[in-house]
């Protein structure tokens, strides 16, 4: 079964890397992806009037997609204040974690019990893209970020496509883009670790050879795994945040007071 035969359901996955089809598709895809890679920073404002500047998109398509962008996480209405980036918080990268590993497994497992020789070419074709890349990232890693990332999220795409529900695919879009979120903000990509392409493999050929339970067993700690790496650097980063804020505070605390007569604003030589 082919995701395309689909007809049903949220059809949101289906514009992931396509063309898109109105004015308000391609104001979410391009708002999503400065979102997702850390472009627009979590907690900055959505301005309209600057994102129609940014993209060259009127307003209405503008504003149609922070709905959309809200709707999935990325982004948050707050009254008449307007709408803002996500925050990040290490609960909602691990409970994103959770229910991404629950929802991609569930949808490779369906997969391989549906899928037919056109999803394990998409598979295979995924996989060598992706794989491409391993030579480069062990060279200029941060020069390849973006593309890794587009191969990686193709590759996981294509173990799902063969589910055959459009609202698993749907929540399988959000999910990933919030784990994806939470590694572009905190991975500096110097290296991607080794394991991570085995286990790409040890997935690939497990479904190929319609191993269910060794390709979502993988899978899960695959996502679980991740997840943790990514929280080790946020909490690092966390931690870094408070400890230059602490030494801020410290530094202000020492300094002199300052008088009044020093405070006044310098007066004219000519008074």
């Amino acid at each position: 079964m082919k995701a395309t035969e689909l007809s049903w359901g949220p059809m949101s996955y289906a514009v992931r890397d396509g063309a898109p089809k109105t004015l308000a598709d391609a104001a979410f895809q391009r708002i999503r992806e400065d979102i997702v890679r850390s472009r627009l920073k979590p907690g900055e404002k959505l301005q309209p009037d600057q994102l129609r500047d940014r993209y060259g998109i009127g307003l209405s398509p503008v504003r149609e997609a922070l709905s959309r962008l809200a709707s999935d996480g990325l982004a948050v209405a707050q009254g008449q204040r307007g709408f803002f980036v996500a925050p990040v918080s290490i609960g909602e990268l691990m409970d994103v974690a959770d229910l991404r590993t629950q929802f991609s497994v569930k949808a490779l497992e369906r997969s391989i019990q549906h899928g037919d020789e056109a999803w394990e070419a998409g598979i295979v074709a995924a996989y060598y893209q992706l794989n491409k890349l391993v030579k480069h990232m062990k060279t200029t890693p941060a020069s390849y970020a973006d593309e890794w990332e587009k191969r990686n999220r193709a590759y996981h795409a294509a173990l799902e496509a063969a589910c055959g529900s459009p609202w698993l695919l749907h929540f399988c879009e959000i999910l990933y883009h919030q784990s994806e979120r939470y590694r572009r903000r905190f991975v500096t990509y110097r290296e991607i670790e080794p394991r991570i392409y085995e286990e790409h493999r040890v997935i690939m050929e497990a479904a190929l050879d319609r191993k269910a339970k060794v390709a979502c067993k993988v899978l899960e700690e695959h996502i679980r795994l991740g997840a943790e790496s990514v929280r080790k650097l946020m909490e690092k980063a966390v931690a870094a945040q408070s400890g230059a804020g602490r030494r801020a505070a410290a530094s202000a605390a020492r300094r002199p007071p300052v008088s009044r007569r020093s405070a006044r604003a310098p007066q004219s030589p000519a008074g």
